[in-house]
């Protein structure tokens, strides 16, 4: 009943894994202030990445449950988590400024509204999981499906605007910061259910 939900969590898993390990593009005149602009976003990523990540794996956690009201109540702990997570790192790239790199304002812009746009939306989920029937599996299952496809759509509005924040330069000083470098043994990808 939970396997569409980790699906579509891997989809949003593999967004912030990509935004962390991100790089390509190539090197400019703005090196410096690149690196210092990427080291004030990294240093407060890697705990919001686990923060997400941690609570993409309670909900994984709970696959094979059969008790609607403890999965009813991993979901709604992880949507919390991942609200508090994107709104952090939403606030990271905004008090961190534009990049110094040719349309950064309107990047960095583009990212923060994402990722805003990902918590106010995992918030939402958060009240659609609570105010779900654990007394009817049925209707329960069904809630469940249709927050797993809301996910999903959820995750591919917001991949355009953090595929762009992290291209190009941006992307390279980014990928070289302690703080954005995929942790090592991290997963890629989610199995797909």
């Amino acid at each position: 009943m939970n396997k569409k939900l980790v699906a579509a969590l891997s989809g949003g898993a593999a967004l912030v894994l990509a935004l962390t390990g991100c790089g390509g593009g190539d090197d400019s005149g703005n090196k410096k202030k690149l690196d210092d602009w990427a080291k004030r976003v990294c240093d407060q990523m890697q705990p919001q990445v686990k923060k997400i990540t941690d609570a993409n794996a309670s909900i994984a956690s709970v696959l094979n449950e059969e008790d609607s009201k403890k999965i009813q109540q991993i979901d709604s702990a992880a949507f919390q988590a991942n609200a508090d997570a994107y709104k952090a790192l939403a606030t990271s790239v905004q008090n961190a400024g534009a990049p110094p790199v040719k349309d950064g304002e309107s990047s960095e812009k583009n990212a923060v509204k994402a990722l805003n746009d990902l918590s106010t939306a995992y918030a939402e989920l958060k009240k659609r999981v609570d105010g779900l029937d654990t007394g009817d599996k049925s209707k329960f299952s069904d809630g469940l499906k249709s927050i797993a496809g809301d996910i999903a759509k959820l995750s591919g509005r917001s991949d355009d605007a953090l595929k762009k924040l992290q291209s190009g330069d941006v992307g390279k000083s980014m990928a070289k910061t302690p703080g954005c470098q995929k942790p090592v043994g991290s997963p890629t990808q989610t199995k797909k259910a």
